[in-house]
């Protein structure tokens, strides 16, 4: 992977998802997100699908991290997907984890996992987003 070359319209919507998670505020989501998006939980075996719901997803995981910050990024050699690294916290629990990105060739989301580590830190982020979002249920 490399860590420069992305598509024009990837790079777009990669500027415009950094932008959000700098002011905490996920309201343009859907401007870079196809319809039908799936995402992949740490802590689900299956996949959830839709916009609506991966805009929940994240709107909530926002507010469950402090301290968020992400650290390198790396592109495919197609510059349709990217790799974020970052860390974060969940009450006493310090983690460190990354978002895989899929864009479609306009530069939407098609598809976004999540991989967290260590065990402790996925359970506090699994804990909290279940009790935010105990009715939510995957695909």
């Amino acid at each position: 992977m490399d860590t420069l070359t992305l598509q024009p319209a990837v790079a777009a919507s990669l500027h415009a998802w950094h932008d959000m998670i700098a002011r905490r505020d996920l309201s343009g989501l859907d401007a870079i997100t196809r319809p039908d998006v799936r995402f992949r939980s740490p802590a689900v075996h299956k996949p959830y699908q839709s916009a609506p719901v991966l805009a929940l997803i994240l709107g909530t995981v926002i507010q469950v991290f402090e301290d968020f910050t992400y650290h390198r990024q790396f592109a495919s050699e197609d510059g349709l997907n990217v790799v974020l690294e970052f860390s974060a916290r969940v009450g006493d629990r310090e983690l460190k984890g990354i978002d895989m990105i899929r864009f479609d060739e306009a530069g939407k989301i098609a598809e976004f996992e999540v991989m967290v580590r260590p065990l402790s830190g996925l359970q506090a982020l699994a804990g909290e987003m279940g009790r935010r979002l105990a009715t939510l249920k995957p695909a």
